[in-house]
């Protein structure tokens, strides 16, 4: 995985939180739409980066996304 692949993801990521804040459990529709959308390979990526520096670059609300989706991946 490359640097330019999890920045990718990242702002993805982001945007799909910015866009998801009107819901009244936009954690859970952040994770209801990445896991719908988003391929094995790439929550795989950026589940890699979750604790690390690109990990810090995630709005909170799409990092709890995140979060609940890699706690029940593995």
């Amino acid at each position: 995985m490359s640097a330019h692949t999890t920045e990718k993801l990242v702002y993805m990521a982001n945007q799909i939180a910015r866009n998801m804040t009107h819901d009244p459990d936009p954690v859970a529709m952040i994770a209801d739409h990445i896991h719908a959308f988003w391929s094995p390979r790439m929550k795989a990526d950026v589940f890699a980066v979750l604790d690390g520096p690109q990990g810090a670059a995630l709005d909170p609300v799409a990092r709890a996304a995140l979060d609940r989706l890699a706690a029940h991946a593995g």
